[in-house]
């Protein structure tokens, strides 16, 4: 954390090579719960980087006094999602159908795909920052405080909200 403040100052005094410290610590985080949300390599990759750029752009915006570096750059990242899926038009590279792991189990990999269809139906039935309370606590693994800066919300609201979910979910037994 203290050299992360220090690399923040030094980006904020104009001294941009700083940024890697940054970059280097966060940039699987960022691009796993950009992944997440577009289930594509490459797509995630772009994002991941258009996020870092909007970062390093606007480093002097951020104020550590209104929340966590962490925060910032997940709110960051959600932003760069939601513009992409505003300007997304929906097609599929005929290179990704042939994106076949040679040795897969089949019958363990249409189990999983299944489950895991099951889970994104309840989801997507969900209002759309209840979704993303679950993904960032299940997927992302963020805190409810870190969940509660990036939706601008308390940190118990996300509690309550999560806690909610995850009750109804049970409720209609949606195993997985």
């Amino acid at each position: 954390m203290e050299n992360e403040n220090l690399a923040i100052q030094s980006c904020q005094r104009g001294d941009l090579q700083a940024f890697g410290i940054l970059y280097d610590s966060y940039v699987l985080k960022i691009y796993n719960f950009i992944y997440y949300r577009t289930h594509h390599k490459e797509t995630a990759e772009d994002l991941t980087s258009v996020t870092f750029t909007k970062a390093l752009s606007n480093i002097n915006s951020f104020n550590f006094d209104a929340g966590t570096f962490s925060a910032w750059l997940h709110r960051i990242a959600r932003n760069t999602v939601i513009d992409h899926y505003r300007t997304f038009k929906s097609t599929t590279d005929i290179l990704d159908g042939f994106d076949l792991a040679g040795h897969a189990n089949v019958e363990r990999d249409v189990d999983t795909a299944m489950k895991l269809e099951k889970v994104q139906d309840y989801l997507s039935q969900l209002p759309s920052q209840q979704r993303d309370i679950v993904i960032m606590r299940v997927w992302d693994n963020l805190s409810y405080r870190e969940i509660g800066a990036i939706l601008g919300k308390s940190e118990a609201s996300c509690k309550v909200s999560f806690s909610r979910i995850m009750h109804k979910l049970q409720q209609e037994r949606i195993n997985v």
